[in-house]
Parts: structure tokens; sequence; C-alpha cells
């Protein structure tokens, strides 16, 4: 029989990921014994996808794939159906600190290598012997989010997740670049992980975005880039390196995803980067149109600029199948800190407003990034060994003001108020209402381990979340 076009486009590539992961599974070796929990694992160093004739991923590697932690390889897998943008309204969750480590999700990694100048992924790699980091981030990769995981979000009503990855995990080859392929000192190895995710996501009819979250260079300065200190994308070769794996993404695995997300968080009030952000948005865009055509839609950011910003910016008829990802967090200045309850939900109530306006003559807009916390009390939120504004242990300035003591509003919500559980709830129903006014939301994130008030699935577990995202018990929040 002769198999379509669009059947091989897709699931070749989906069971060779999904018979090399069950494979993997079967050679599985036990590995050491690393924070929270023993697993098997398999060893993957990194290996470069080889393309089929259709240009995407076949998943061969020479050495051995992840092992399947729950069933999906032995499952029938349901045929894909593309999602409605600009009709459906998107609800997902992001899954981070899977494929780029941010030390505030999971202290445990960072704390068990016993040397506080490890702060970040780029350290973890630089500073470690290349054996145990390799070890430690292979049982992360396997266990941090399963196919349970997968589950349970499908179960909750959502329909998309948003996944990260770093420019380090993305195993290009010269075919497709100029410029060096070398990633150290980063550990590669997370390709197969993210292959076999991709699997689960079509498994349970989850769509997926997938966020380049970490750039040659780092393009914020931030730990979630994977390297904090200085952003230095925009110097020397980092931003044509970066078009490079764009273009790599989207030839080997656009077919296997909904959205790839051109760049997180590029700081757009640093000099250097506003020059050259939008071009980058451009050129990145027309990469993927011409590796992927229309199919594979593309999301771009405001840069830390303001959805204004980019009023009538890769809008049709010139520009097809783009959307917009704002983030919106309550935590990181001294004003929004000091916000009453109702404070916090009146401000989400006016980026409801401001999105809508953009989104009804720009781009389909989605609220990407936004959580539960009203402080920034969580554990090395704003860097390890660095404290929180709220409670004064972290003073970006002399004189500035302490709130009060961080008991109650992070950690583990056993030990929360009613009370304050109650305008939790609130507070999530103001902020899907900006998502649901514009084309969708993504919550960040479904779980960390010690930050309650950023966990989706902890906010299920504690009510404060509903069990369907369409519930309200506050419907008229935000008028």
């Amino acid at each position: 029989m002769r198999l379509s076009l669009a059947f091989c486009s897709f699931w070749l590539p989906l069971l060779a990921v999904l018979l090399v992961s069950a494979l993997g599974g079967y050679c599985a070796q036990q590995c050491r014994l690393v924070p929270k929990q023993q697993v098997q694992l398999g060893t993957i160093p990194q290996a470069p996808l080889s393309a089929g004739s259709d240009g995407h991923a076949t998943g061969s590697s020479t050495s051995q794939q992840p092992s399947q932690t729950a069933s999906s390889s032995s499952a029938t897998l349901p045929s894909p159906t593309p999602f409605n943008y600009g009709k459906d309204t998107i609800r997902g969750v992001n899954l981070g600190g899977w494929f780029v480590l941010e030390p505030w999700i999971t202290p445990s990694i960072f704390e068990s290598t016993n040397n506080s100048d490890i702060i970040d992924e780029y350290t973890f790699g630089q500073m470690l012997d290349s054996d145990y980091a390799l070890d430690v981030l292979q049982n992360h990769w396997d266990t941090w989010i399963t196919e349970d995981d997968f589950v349970a979000i499908k179960a909750a009503g959502l329909n998309h997740v948003r996944m990260q990855i770093g420019y380090w995990s993305v195993p290009i080859t010269s075919e497709y670049t100029n410029y060096t392929t070398s990633v150290s000192p980063y550990v590669a190895g997370a390709w197969p992980y993210l292959l076999r995710a991709l699997g689960w996501a079509r498994n349970h009819s989850i769509h997926v975005i997938l966020d380049l979250h970490g750039a040659p260079g780092s393009q914020n300065g931030y730990d979630n880039s994977g390297r904090r200190g200085s952003a230095n994308w925009a110097q020397g070769s980092n931003v044509n390196r970066t078009l490079d794996i764009i273009r790599f993404m989207a030839d080997q695995i656009g077919g296997m995803i909904d959205v790839l997300e051109l760049l997180n968080e590029p700081a757009g009030y640093q000099s250097d980067i506003h020059d050259v952000i939008g071009s980058y948005w451009q050129d990145a865009y027309q990469l993927v149109r011409d590796v992927a055509g229309t199919s594979l839609n593309v999301m771009i950011g405001d840069a830390f600029l303001g959805v204004g910003n980019w009023d009538g910016f890769l809008t049709g008829p010139s520009a097809q199948g783009v959307l917009m990802d704002y983030h919106e967090y309550q935590v990181f200045n001294y004003n929004q800190l000091g916000f009453s309850e109702d404070d916090h939900i009146d401000s989400s109530c006016q980026v409801l407003s401001t999105l809508q306006t953009y989104a009804d003559s720009n781009l389909y807009t989605v609220s990407g990034e936004w959580s539960n916390a009203i402080t920034d009390c969580a554990k090395w939120l704003n860097g390890r060994g660095v404290g929180a504004r709220w409670d004064g242990t972290y003073q970006p300035g002399s004189g500035q003001q302490v709130f009060g003591s961080c008991d109650g509003y992070t950690g583990d919500s056993s030990t929360w108020s009613d009370e304050y559980k109650t305008f939790l709830r609130k507070y999530w129903e103001s902020q899907v209402a900006i998502g649901e006014a514009v084309q969708g939301w993504i919550f960040w994130t479904w779980k960390a381990e010690n930050a309650d008030e950023w966990s989706y699935q902890k906010g299920l577990e504690g009510g404060w979340i509903p069990q369907d995202p369409t519930d309200r018990m506050y419907p008229d929040i935000c008028t």
C-alpha cells in the first residue's frame, strides 16, 4: 500500500521515536542515587537525528535512548488534529525546569552539588565532573515530567503544553550551520527525551508550543536562559547561530509540534538587543516558512517592550500564523510587591484591556507565562543564593521597603491559611480572564519542588485551581 505524504511526515518519525524509547526502556541500567529517588535510566550522549526523506527527525542514534515511563509505546496513537488558533482558546501549562534547569524550580539538584558557585546550567556543566553531571541530568530528564503528567494535564482540561529547550540541547550539525556546533561547557543530551515527550503529547491529544528558552550568549542574562550574568546574545555570531538552530528545529521536528517560539524573553530593554530583535523575528519567521511551510505556527514575544511596541508587526497578509507571547508577573518590582490583594486583581484586569486592544488589530495573543505568586519569596526565585525583596533578604538598592515575613506565602501549601487560598482562587481567575479575552493562556509552571504558589499541579490538589479550567467562582471578576 502506498503511504500518503502526510502520514510519512508525521507518523514515521514519531513511531521511530517511540520504538527507540521502548528499546531504551528494555536496556536501561541502574544509575547512581541522586536527590529524591533512584530510577532506571539509560545513558544517552548527545546524538544528532538523521533527517528522513521528508526532512523531519527519524530519531536515529548509536546510543541508548530514554526508558519508557508509561505504556505509550503499546498504545494506539490518535490521529493528529490541528488546533484552530484564533478560534479555539489555548488553555495550557508550562513544563518549566525540565529541559532548562532553574534553581528555584529544582533546588535539590543544585544543593546536591555542594558548590554554591553552581548557579545555572552553564556552571553546572562547567564545575562538575562531566559523567556525574550527565547522570544527574539524565535522571532529571527521565523523571521530572513523565507520561503520567501528560495524563494529568489532559484530565485537568488543558489542551497545550509549552516546553522549553536550550540551544545546547539541539543537536545541530555542520550541515545546518557554518558556525561552531560546540556547546561546552553545557551538558548535551536532552533531545531524545524531548522527542519522547512529543510522542506523549500526541498520544494524549495535547498540543505543543516549543520554546527556545536559551540562546547562545544568553538573551537576557537570567538563569532561565542557561547562564546568569550578562546578556551577550546580540554580540558576535550569536544571532546567526540562533537562526541556524531555528532552521534545524523547524526542519527536524516541525511536523511534531504546533508552534515554534523563536526565543523566550529577549532583553529588549538592552540597547544592542533592542536593535536586532525586530530583524531577528522577521528572519527567523521566514526561515520557518521556507523550511516548514505554513503548517507550523510561529510565536514571538514583546521583548519586555510592551505589545504596543509591535503594532502592525508580522501581521497579515505578508505574514501568517504568528502569535504574540506576553508574560505577566507581579512580583519582581517593589511597586507591585506593595499591591494589596485587590490591587493585584485590578492590575490583572488592566492587562486584559491592553492585550485585548492589541489582539483585536494585530497578532493572536497568548498570556504565555503567569503564576499565582504575589511575593518573590520562593527560594532562589531571584537566583541561587539570592533572597527575597519581600522579607528584605535581597536588597538590590539601599533603604528598600520590607513587606514582612515569607511564612504562609510560599513552600508547602498545607501551612497556608484558608483566606490566602481563597485569594489565590480569585487571583487565578483574574489572570485566566486575561487569556480568555484574547487567544489563550499558559500557566507557569506545572510543578516545583517547594513553591506551591507556582505549581498548577499543587493548585489542583489544593483547590485554588479548579479541575475544569472553565469553572468560575467569580465570573465577573474583571467587570
